[in-house]
């Protein structure tokens, strides 16, 4: 499966295109310059040029599914967190549909089910989450939307633990790179199309831990 991964050099991207590769698919990695293309590389994808505040549909030609895991990042003002967070996602899924690339996996956040809580400062990034996920829920593709809880740069474990959707408290934080699994399990798992799934750390097999109960 061709697999376009738009945020393919952020934190959760990097983990991922390595991960597709070993699974057998072709990644793709997304970028904004092409100096950043020989990291592509080493990664296992193949590198295109795509700006979400610019063009970047071209770099979808011929894929077969689309990972979204681009952030604005922490230290950009909210009207960055606008333009890629949400805009720029809904971008994403609308040019799957205009391309007819059913497949997608949205890597949100834990809080974006209840984006009202605490602190009141990361409200507008949980908004804006909450708002892409509910128009690609609203969409025709075949979505998958992972809720990671807080990110760490610790090693992968194989193991989380999920919820499918439901409120609570956030859990134990997870590796990036158990999330990038992650979407590569949901990628491959039919049953997980459709759904909502928190994750955060834990001692389940993620193959098992993303696998729907009914």
């Amino acid at each position: 499966m061709n697999v376009a991964v738009i945020g393919a050099n952020g934190g959760i991207g990097r983990e991922l295109l390595p991960r597709l590769d070993d699974a057998g698919h072709d990644p793709i990695g997304i970028v904004r310059d092409e100096s950043q293309f020989d990291e592509i590389r080493d990664r296992g994808g193949e590198p295109r040029l795509g700006d979400l505040e610019g063009e970047f549909a071209d770099a979808l030609e011929a894929c077969d599914a689309v990972v979204f895991t681009a952030g604005s990042g922490g230290d950009t003002d909210w009207g960055k967190t606008l333009l890629i967070d949400l805009w720029g996602a809904r971008r994403s899924i609308d040019a799957c549909v205009e391309q007819g690339i059913d497949r997608f996996v949205m890597i949100s956040s834990f809080n974006a089910s209840e984006p009202l809580g605490e602190p009141e400062a990361m409200r507008p990034y949980w908004v804006a989450k909450r708002c892409a996920d509910d128009f690609l829920e609203a969409s025709p593709l075949e979505a998958t939307i992972l809720r990671p809880t807080a990110l760490t740069d610790d090693e992968g474990t194989g193991h989380v633990s999920s919820a499918f959707e439901y409120p609570g408290e956030s859990g134990a934080s997870i590796p990036r790179a158990d999330v990038a699994q992650a979407v590569v399990a949901s990628l491959e798992n039919e049953d997980t199309v459709g759904e909502t799934i928190r994750l955060f750390g834990g001692e389940t097999p993620i193959d098992t831990a993303v696998q729907p109960e009914n």
